[in-house]
Order: structure tokens, then C-alpha cells, then sequence
């Protein structure tokens, strides 16, 4: 396991796999969580992505503090003539989908205004007891993100927020905001630190939650196998400075 996830994290910017790449799947793990921990359903729900497409699609997880590593990467991938500056062509062909749980879920909707500044479109973000930190806003979904689903609980000294809303809704399809409740279904976290099991044990159970994340998987395939329709996306994608 811990050799399988550091694979998925090391997948190297080559020049082939620049021109190559048509999907980018990018994960944040939450609190100081490491990109490579095997135990956390992001890094095992990157893992089965990468099986299921193995050959065009660039899967990465990062800490939630290297949000701007992983914009760069998304930056390099998609400047496929490698000239410094993002066309429309190739801003057209990105098909990104960024997920995470707790400060990770909330570095995934920042990543994806980072990417709205570059109108660059955004299939799917998945947030998972998201946490925004104090100077944080992980409650708005950009309108260069084409859906975006959030699923939280409720309990604990941290749980995740409980609405996340489109600033377009014209733009972003909200799919839901699902609760989950731990305390009537309750799920067994064999790799959890006494910590995690002592002090936040709801918002722990997220991150181990298999059939959460199962759902997830399922999504990300779904959207990464339907037709490309990224480029009626990107034309309603105006930069922003």
C-alpha cells in the first residue's frame, strides 16, 4: 500500500506525459496529513482512479498547504506546447476534477478559484467535512466548476461545513449537500491515530469510510469516461485578474 500511493504521487511532469494527459484528478489530504499515507480514503480513492485509467489520466495528492504545487502542475499539464501561456485551445481540453476531506476539501474549492483567476474550467470538485482555515472561504463554488457535491457531519469539536452554494448557479450544478451520521453508522478505522480516535472520531470516520469514498470513485469515473464537453465550459470561463 504505502509503495502503491507514493506511485500515484510521483507521476513525473515528462514531455510525453504533457502531451499525453487528458484527465488530471488532483486530491488534498486534510490536516497534516501525508500526501502518501495509505490509511486515508483520499490517497486510496487516488489510488483506484489510477487503476481504473491508467493510461490519460495525471492522478496526484498533495498536503492541503501545497496548493500552489499542485496549480503549477495543473498549469504544466495543460500548456501541452510548452510556451508559458495557457491558449484557449488548451484551457479547452482541461478535464479536472480536484476532491479532498477536512482543510484538503476547502483546498480543493480555492484551487479551483485559482483556477477560475486563469479561466481554466473545472469538471467536479468533492468536498468531504471540509474545513475552511481562518482566512478561508470554502463555502462559494466558483462558476468555472461545472458540478460540485459536499457531504459533512455534524458532530464533534470538528465536523464539516454543512452547505456549499454556487456563485453561479446558473454555471454550477450543485448535486447535493448529503449528511453523514456516525453515530447511527458507525464505521471501524483500523489505521486511525489514538488521537484521531480520542478527539474528533466523527470527522476521523469520513476519511476511512469506505462506502463514502467508493461513492467517490464512482463519480470521478463517470465524469472522466462521459463525452467531452469541456469546451462549451471554458467559452463561459472569462479570466479574472
Amino acid at each position: 500500500m504505502p509503495a502503491l500511493s507514493r506511485a500515484v504521487d510521483a507521476a513525473p511532469l515528462r514531455p510525453e506525459t504533457l502531451g499525453a494527459t487528458s484527465n488530471i484528478v488532483i486530491g488534498f489530504v486534510g490536516g497534516f496529513v501525508r500526501h502518501d499515507n495509505p490509511h486515508h480514503g483520499t490517497v486510496q480513492a487516488a489510488q483506484q482512479i489510477r487503476r481504473a485509467f491508467p493510461k490519460d489520466t495525471y492522478v496526484r495528492v498533495f498536503e492541503n498547504r501545497r496548493r500552489k504545487q499542485a496549480y503549477d502542475a495543473i498549469v504544466r499539464l495543460l500548456d501541452t506546447n510548452r510556451d508559458g501561456v495557457l491558449s484557449a485551445e488548451e484551457k479547452a481540453k482541461a478535464r479536472i476534477i480536484l476532491f479532498g476531506h477536512s482543510w484538503g476539501a476547502a483546498a480543493a474549492v480555492l484551487l479551483a478559484r485559482d483556477l477560475r483567476r486563469e479561466g481554466v474550467p473545472v469538471l467536479l470538485t468533492v468536498q468531504v467535512d471540509s474545513v475552511a482555515k481562518a482566512w478561508q472561504d470554502d463555502s462559494i463554488i466558483p462558476d468555472n466548476v461545472a458540478e460540485a457535491v459536499n457531504f459533512y457531519q455534524p458532530h464533534g469539536i470538528i465536523h464539516g461545513r454543512a452547505q456549499i452554494t454556487a456563485a453561479n448557479p446558473a454555471t454550477t450544478a450543485i448535486l447535493g449537500n448529503y449528511l453523514v451520521d456516525y453515530k447511527e453508522n458507525p464505521v471501524q478505522c483500523p489505521g486511525a491515530s489514538w488521537m484521531d480516535r480520542f478527539f474528533t472520531p466523527d470527522h476521523m470516520q469520513c476519511e476511512c469510510d469506505t462506502r463514502l469514498w467508493s461513492q467517490i470513485e464512482n463519480m470521478v469515473r463517470q465524469r472522466l469516461s462521459a463525452p467531452d464537453t469541456s469546451a462549451d465550459v471554458s467559452a463561459r470561463v472569462d479570466p479574472q485578474p
